[in-house]
């Protein structure tokens, strides 16, 4: 990995904006502790030297220059090298006393970067001093060594030039560490994209295995390029499934209205192989229309569109409209439906998924076969649909649900494969489980809604003045054409 890729990475100029902004802090924390320690010292060293000037100064009252100049004999002895210096001077500038040698006269507080010393002292870089006029013109200074000060501002600012130069290179090198990581993270996951680019739909970003933010963006990207992949390879099936079954209604379309157009000796026949022709295209057409209210539902839009409604009525309507197919195979269409369910969902799509179903079961039961559809509501709603015909074998329940799929491999009877998928659709929508199981014989369809409809299920459905169809012609408006599912 170049350093002049990471010297381009954004996380690496964030760090080095971080560097600069923590060195402003130190800069300014170091101005700080450096102005206090120097006014504390500062402040130390006048509070010492006004404490001896005072005492003089109250030698001065009490005797004169001469006591002045005693005391200050006094500590010049006791303190040979200092650290305090003294000057006693005349108005003529003689010097009178101290080791301190003449100086302009000036009442103030002020520093001597080279001063003047008198016998063999260690000579300071600088003296912190006071001068006073004393009464008659003599000149009074007491000054202090201010070497300390000088030490300890070079200290502090030895310390803060290091850790200065320290936390630079901490940035620097810290700025390439993380950015480098970071980086490799980055790069990771768009050599997986590349690689999925490149057709292999199967690779996943890797992880690191520290639950942090990049794992768990993995996770979340994998888990998208999981259903990436599933979809994808659910469209090549249905596009496999459409080719295969929709080749068979147009090729036998085109061998009919060949055979028309060469063998037709009247128009009686000519018109009835027009017929038939149409039924084939209108064969084919309802397979898109299938197709199209699947990706309609699929999509969520029909969410909008719920409102509370009746399931039990809805349940029995449905019956009642199948009732007549059944009785022609001479079968039982039975029900034990708990009246007063009540349920949020769309009621068309609820009337076809339960029509399918219905009529899946009467289609594929044989002659004289029991039928049973229940409900119940209370702790959450469930709906079965049971018969005693030949079921479903258990490696096949998860098959029946996608689009074109047929148990009968020949494709003879009448069907196009979609009605459990569409079935299937409406209920994804309506966060309804599908449960297929064994009958003991035959097939047992259970439906479960989550509590959450059941929750919503108390609402009331709005009233309405305008005047609505009876609930037979509702439901038999949205039934599919017989056909339409298949096992």
């Amino acid at each position: 990995m170049s350093l002049s890729r990471i010297f381009r990475t954004s996380s690496f100029r964030l760090t080095l904006s971080y560097a600069g902004l923590f060195s402003a802090s130190v800069l300014v924390l170091f101005t700080v502790i450096y102005w206090s320690a120097s006014f504390y010292m500062t402040r130390q060293l006048d509070a010492a030297i006004g404490s001896d000037l005072k005492e003089l100064e109250q030698g001065f009252a009490r005797g004169g220059l001469k006591a002045v100049a005693a005391l200050i004999d006094e500590r010049v002895k006791e303190m040979p090298s200092g650290p305090m210096f003294y000057l006693l001077q005349s108005r003529s500038g003689r010097a009178l006393a101290g080791n301190l040698g003449p100086l302009p006269a000036r009442a103030a507080i002020f520093d001597l970067d080279r001063p003047p010393l008198r016998g063999p002292i260690r000579r300071p870089a600088a003296i912190r001093a006071h001068g006073v006029l004393l009464k008659g013109g003599a000149y009074l200074v007491v000054g202090t060594n201010a070497d300390p000060l000088s030490e300890m501002s070079l200290m502090i600012l030895r310390a803060f030039g290091s850790s200065f130069i320290l936390t630079l290179l901490l940035a620097f090198g810290g700025g390439l560490f993380i950015s480098g990581r970071l980086l490799s993270r980055v790069e990771a996951i768009g050599r997986t994209a590349g690689e999925i680019m490149a057709g292999h739909l199967s690779r996943r970003i890797p992880t690191g295995g520290a639950n942090d933010e990049f794992d768990r963006l993995a996770s979340s990207l994998n888990r998208m390029l999981e259903q990436i992949e599933t979809l994808i390879e659910a469209m090549r099936q249905i596009s496999n499934d459409i080719a295969h079954d929709l080749r068979t209604p147009l090729t036998h379309l085109r061998q009919r209205l060949e055979i028309a157009r060469r063998k037709a000796a009247s128009p009686d026949d000519l018109h009835a192989a027009i017929d038939r022709s149409i039924q084939e295209v209108d064969a084919i057409l309802a397979t898109f229309a299938a197709l199209l209210r699947i990706a309609q539902i699929e999509s969520g839009t029909a969410r909008s569109r719920f409102a509370p409604l009746d399931l039990s009525e809805l349940l029995n309507t449905v019956l009642e409209v199948y009732r007549p197919m059944a009785e022609e195979k001479g079968q039982g269409l039975h029900a034990a439906i708990a009246a007063g369910i009540r349920m949020m969902g769309d009621r068309e799509l609820l009337a076809q998924m339960f029509a399918n179903l219905v009529e899946n079961a009467v289609r594929h039961s044989p002659q004289g076969a029991s039928i049973r559809l229940c409900a119940r509501g209370g702790d959450g709603i469930e709906v079965v649909l049971s018969d005693n015909g030949p079921g479903i074998p258990a490696e096949e329940r998860r098959n029946v649900f996608r689009r074109f799929y047929r148990l009968e491999a020949s494709r003879t009877t009448a069907g196009n494969g979609l009605g459990l998928a569409l079935a299937a659709a409406v209920a994804a929508l309506h966060e309804i489980a599908i449960d297929l199981g064994d009958n003991h014989p035959g097939l047992r369809v259970t439906m479960r809604l989550p509590r959450e409809a059941d929750a919503l299920s108390v609402k009331e459905e709005s009233a309405s003045p305008e005047v609505r169809a009876s609930p037979l012609s509702q439901a038999a408006a949205v039934m599919p054409p017989p056909g339409a599912g298949a096992r």
